[in-house]
């Protein structure tokens, strides 16, 4: 009855014989013993069990906690006057202190601290910031890899804070766990004093020549607050391909209310600006911007008249020769030959692109007189050089 509620595993187990049997040869015997098939595979899953969990345990990795993005720092935060703006200048941080880059998007928090005249420029601006860019403000104001923010001073700050100090400085950040600011250290700081500056240039005009675009424009009177202009300044010149913000560079500066710009080629658009410059216990500060001028020169300046005509006749031809133009854009020379009454006539078919010229259709008995014109690649022709004569016997 037990054998056949219960399974069993038959197992042959050799049973050691007794001393006296083996001593005489006896034959070993043999007994089955019996094993309940449970018990066995019981063992065996918890041996399988124990085993996947040793294995499980030593392949595993140990837990990394969570990566903080926290921003580099930024060194490079400067600031400068324009009129009643401050113009100031970082590079936003792109990687976070761990050296990799940032994943998570970027804030900025700008501050800004003032001591009126009189006082001393503050070490460290504090809360609440001046603005908070993100997101779209960050593009929108980033250009070649810098950002720059405007911060504007009403004509009353302005007022009230000339001749004091502002300070500036500003920290990155990101959103961790449930939006909890993970921010940089501070900034660099950027001091200034504010400086009381001429109003804007006016009457900004250019004209054109062969050789340099001239600039002149009017002085400023008065400064932002009213003031009188006690000294004269300097000024600086800035020009742009497009004429867009951002895309204006300074191409130098003068003393007087005029500025000669010889880099420049025609056909291509300039626009210029001007702002005046001050200079006070070494600092300096710009006024705000004159009105823009636009301006495409135009090339309508012929070469100058080729000098040194001079011509023999060979006995079978006039040969002609003259010194050469040296204009950067010489086309090439015309030759023009009239007999007394007659209007000159042009004699070659093609521009001549050195500075000589055979007449092969010289005549005898005939007196010439002959000049030379002088191309340039935008179809100016010159005044035509002085006379040659030449009898032909």
């Amino acid at each position: 009855m037990r054998d056949r509620l219960w399974p069993v595993l038959n197992v042959r187990r050799r049973q050691t014989p007794a001393c006296g049997a083996s001593r005489r040869g006896a034959p070993r015997s043999i007994r089955d013993e019996r094993v309940p098939i449970g018990s066995f595979c019981a063992i065996c899953l918890i041996c399988g069990l124990t085993w996947g969990l040793l294995v499980g345990c030593a392949a595993q990795s140990p837990p990394r906690p969570p990566r903080i993005e926290r921003p580099e720092t930024v060194k490079d935060l400067t600031a400068a006057q324009v009129g009643q703006i401050i113009d100031l200048h970082f590079t936003a941080p792109d990687k976070a202190t761990d050296g990799q880059g940032l994943t998570k998007p970027l804030e900025i928090d700008l501050f800004r601290a003032a001591a009126p005249p009189g006082g001393k420029a503050a070490p460290a601006p504090s809360a609440p910031p001046l603005a908070v860019l993100k997101g779209s403000d960050l593009a929108r104001l980033t250009s070649a890899g810098k950002l720059e923010y405007r911060d504007s001073l009403n004509r009353a700050e302005f007022q009230r804070l000339v001749g004091g100090f502002l300070t500036y400085q500003l920290r990155g950040l990101t959103r961790g766990f449930r939006g909890r600011p993970i921010e940089s250290a501070p900034s660099n700081t950027a001091i200034l004093r504010l400086l009381n500056v001429p109003e804007a240039p006016s009457g900004l005009a250019v004209d054109v020549t062969a050789s340099a675009l001239q600039l002149h424009w009017s002085a400023p009177s008065r400064t932002v607050t009213g003031q009188p202009v006690s000294a004269a300044g300097r000024y600086r010149i800035y020009r742009s391909d497009t004429g867009t913000p951002g895309s204006y560079t300074a191409v130098g500066e003068s003393p007087d209310t005029s500025f000669s710009d010889a880099s420049f080629d025609f056909g291509h658009l300039y626009v210029y600006r001007v702002r005046a410059l001050i200079t006070e216990a070494s600092q300096s500060a710009e006024s705000a911007d004159s009105p823009a001028v636009e301006i495409v020169p135009r090339d309508v300046f012929p070469p100058a008249a080729p000098a040194g005509l001079s011509g023999v006749y060979t006995g079978k031809e006039v040969d002609l020769i003259w010194s050469p133009n040296t204009e950067a854009d010489l086309a090439g020379y015309n030759i023009y030959r009239n007999t007394a009454g007659e209007k000159p006539v042009k004699l070659n078919a093609e521009l001549l692109r050195s500075p000589l010229y055979r007449d092969t259709t010289a005549t005898a008995g005939h007196r010439y007189t002959y000049r030379v014109t002088a191309m340039d690649t935008n179809d100016n022709e010159s005044v035509p050089s002085e006379e040659a004569v030449v009898d032909v016997p």
